[in-house]
C-alpha cells in the first residue's frame, strides 16, 4: 500500500471517528419517559429561543455564539416557537447538535393554530403543520414538536380540547406514513387551573394510542421568589401528574416577580420532588427584552423607535450574547448541582409496556364541555356554535386527500385565526399579536404587565 492511500485511509478513519463523537443520541418517548438511543432517560434543561418573530434556526453564525453560551450555561435544550419551513437550517441545527442541545418546536404558524373561539382542523392547517415536520424531521437533535401552544386560555374554551387531540393525531398519521422516526408529538398547555387537570388527562386518555398526544407540557409560572413544593402549588402539579401515561414536563417556566430570579423551583422539578414523575423544564427566555425574562443581551437597550440591523422594540437582537446578572449564573449554579439519571429503559420497557391511561375525564356543563365518548373531529370539521354536550362539530364541504397523509380529508371551512388582542383594544396592535401568538397566553400576560 502506498504512503498516500495509507494516509488517505486515516483521513478517512478519523472523519468516522470525529463523526461517531459529535453524533446526538436521538429522543423517543416510551412509557411516561423520554429516553435517548443510549438507553439513558431524558430530562429537559432548556431555554425558550426566539429572538424575534422570523425564525432564529437560519442565521449559523449567530447560533454557534449562542449554543456556546448555552453549553455554558448547562442547557440541552431549546424550544422555538416559529420557523420558516422553506428556510436552510443545516447550520444551526448542526451548531446546537455539536453543543449538544436538543429542539423542541412548534409547528403551528401565525395563520394556521387552532382558534379557541371558533375551533376548527383543516387541510390547510395539517398541510402547514407537516410542512415544518418535513423540514425538521431528518435531524437528530430534534426531541419533539408542538401541535399547539396555549390554545385553550379560558375556562369555557374546553370545545378546543378534541381539536387539539385531533392535531396531534393526524400529524402523527402523517409521521408514520412518511417512514419518520417516531418523533415525539405533544402540547403546551396555559397553567387554567379549571381545566388543567381535566385538558391534560383527555389528551392522554384514549385506548387507543394513534390518537393520544406523545407527551404533555406545562406553561406555568407558580413558583416565585423564595418558595416552597408546596407554597407555590407544584405539590398539587405533581399530585395530578401521579400516574400520567406520557411524558410531562414544564414547557415555559421561570417567575421574575420577585427579582432576582434564583430558579429554586429546578431543585423540584429536577430533584427528589418531581423527577420521578416529570422530565425537566424550559426556562422562559434566552434574549433579555421589556419582559425582563432575558437570560442574555446583545447590548444595551436603544429607544423604541431605534432603527438598525438586528434592532427591534427597542432592543439589539443578536450579536454576542453577553450574560444577565445574577440570572444567568443563578441559573447556570442550579442547574450544575441537578442531574437525575432517572432509570435505564432496560430496567423501565418491561413496565412501561403496562402503563394504561387514565380516564378520560367527565363531561361538566360550563367547564369541562367534552364527552368523552365523542369521537375526534375529523380534517374539515369545525366547531358548532353553540356547545352540545360534545365535541360540537360540523362537517366540511367536499372530499380530498392531504399529500403523504394515511386519512381523507375535507377542504377548509375555518375562520380567520384569532390572536392576541392588547387589553383596552377591539382589533389590537400587530405587534402584540405577533408576541402573544410566539409566548403564548402566559408569556404574553407577564410582559404585559
Amino acid at each position: 500500500m502506498s504512503l498516500s492511500l495509507v494516509r488517505w485511509a486515516s483521513l478517512v478513519m478519523l472523519g468516522m471517528q470525529a463523526s461517531q463523537v459529535s453524533a446526538i443520541s436521538q429522543i423517543s418517548a416510551v412509557g411516561a419517559k423520554f429516553f435517548n438511543s443510549s438507553g439513558h432517560q431524558f430530562y429537559v434543561k432548556g431555554i425558550a429561543y426566539q429572538l424575534t418573530d422570523n425564525d432564529p434556526l437560519v442565521d449559523t453564525a449567530q447560533c454557534k455564539l449562542d449554543a456556546a453560551l448555552m453549553k455554558e450555561l448547562g442547557a440541552n435544550t431549546i424550544r422555538v416557537y416559529h420557523v420558516d419551513p422553506n428556510a436552510d437550517h443545516d447550520g444551526c441545527m448542526s451548531a446546537f447538535e455539536e453543543a449538544g442541545i436538543y429542539l423542541f418546536v412548534d409547528l403551528e404558524t401565525f395563520n394556521s393554530s387552532i382558534d379557541q373561539s371558533a375551533p376548527h382542523w383543516n387541510s390547510t392547517m395539517l398541510n402547514a403543520y407537516t410542512k415544518v415536520l418535513d423540514t425538521f424531521h431528518h435531524y437528530d437533535n430534534l426531541a419533539g414538536v408542538f401541535v399547539g401552544n396555549e390554545v385553550l386560555t379560558m375556562t369555557n374554551g374546553s370545545r378546543a380540547a378534541p381539536y387539539v387531540k385531533a392535531a396531534a393525531r393526524d400529524v402523527k398519521a402523517y409521521r408514520d406514513s412518511k417512514g419518520y422516526r417516531k418523533i415525539p408529538v405533544g402540547y403546551a398547555a396555559a397553567d387554567i387551573a379549571d381545566l388543567r387537570p381535566m385538558l391534560q388527562d383527555y389528551l392522554a386518555c384514549s385506548t387507543n394510542s394513534s390518537e393520544n398526544l406523545d407527551f404533555f407540557s406545562l406553561n406555568a409560572y407558580e413558583w416565585c421568589g423564595h418558595n416552597t413544593f408546596t407554597g407555590s402549588g407544584y405539590s398539587a402539579l405533581q399530585k395530578n401528574a401521579t400516574g400520567y401515561s406520557v411524558p410531562i414536563f414544564f414547557s415555559e417556566t421561570g417567575c421574575n416577580t420577585v427579582p432576582p430570579r434564583t430558579f429554586e423551583d429546578q431543585s423540584s422539578i429536577l430533584g427528589n420532588d418531581m423527577a420521578g414523575t416529570w422530565s425537566g423544564a424550559i426556562i422562559y427566555e434566552w434574549i433579555e427584552e421589556a419582559n425582563d425574562y432575558g437570560l442574555i443581551s446583545y447590548g444595551s437597550s436603544v429607544a423604541v423607535t431605534a432603527t438598525g440591523t438586528n434592532i427591534v422594540g427597542g432592543y439589539t437582537r443578536g450579536g454576542t450574547p453577553t450574560p444577565v446578572s445574577p440570572d444567568f449564573s443563578n441559573l447556570k449554579s442550579v442547574w450544575a448541582t441537578l442531574n437525575p439519571t432517572g432509570v435505564a429503559l432496560s430496567d423501565y420497557s418491561a413496565s412501561a409496556s403496562k402503563i394504561t391511561p387514565l380516564p378520560c375525564p367527565a363531561e361538566t356543563s360550563g367547564i369541562w364541555d367534552v364527552n368523552p365518548n365523542s369521537p375526534l373531529p375529523t380534517v374539515g370539521q369545525t366547531a358548532a356554535a353553540s356547545g352540545t354536550g360534545s365535541s360540537g362539530t360540523t362537517t366540511g364541504g367536499a372530499t380530498g386527500t392531504i399529500s403523504g397523509a394515511s386519512s381523507t380529508a375535507t377542504s377548509s371551512r375555518g375562520a380567520a385565526p384569532v390572536g392576541v388582542v392588547t387589553p383596552g383594544s377591539a382589533t389590537g396592535v400587530t405587534a402584540v399579536v405577533i408576541y402573544g401568538a410566539l409566548v403564548g397566553f402566559t408569556g404574553f400576560m407577564a410582559w404585559w404587565l
